[in-house]
């Protein structure tokens, strides 16, 4: 079994190549980083929030809000790894006529190298849901 320091070392790893590509734009990288069994925790009072079991469903429902609220990532803030769980804290721009910047933090779980399950936390819940109401 490996270490905390062990497990600690591979989240780091595989959030900061996630980063990368996140940054990069690369959509390849990203959609690969993925488990095939992804379970994505979104919160909130709008159409998206509920849990999405499935890489398919999970993807489709970031897809969702990304042409709902024209999401463009400003900059990583952090990225953060424990012993159990990691996470980005995330700048991005949304909204369309009256764009707003918010921080958005993605708590990841891994498995086998890869992204396995996460949750969502925004730093203004209610805009979210707003923006994804309209």
């Amino acid at each position: 079994m490996p270490t905390d320091q062990g497990v600690t070392e591979e989240l780091r790893d595989v959030l900061d190549r996630y980063a990368a590509a996140w940054s990069s734009g690369d959509t390849e990288q990203l959609v690969a980083a993925y488990h095939p069994d992804f379970t994505l925790h979104y919160f909130g009072q709008n159409p998206l929030a509920g849990v999405h079991r499935g890489k398919s469903a999970a993807l489709s429902v970031l897809r969702d809000f990304g042409l709902r609220t024209e999401r463009s990532l400003v900059s990583i803030v952090s990225v953060m790894a424990g012993s159990e769980r990691g996470g980005l804290l995330v700048r991005e721009r949304l909204g369309r006529e009256a764009p707003v910047e918010v921080e958005r933090l993605f708590i990841y779980r891994i498995e086998g190298g890869l992204l396995r399950e996460s949750w969502i936390y925004d730093q203004d819940q209610r805009l979210i849901d707003g923006l994804l109401a309209s």
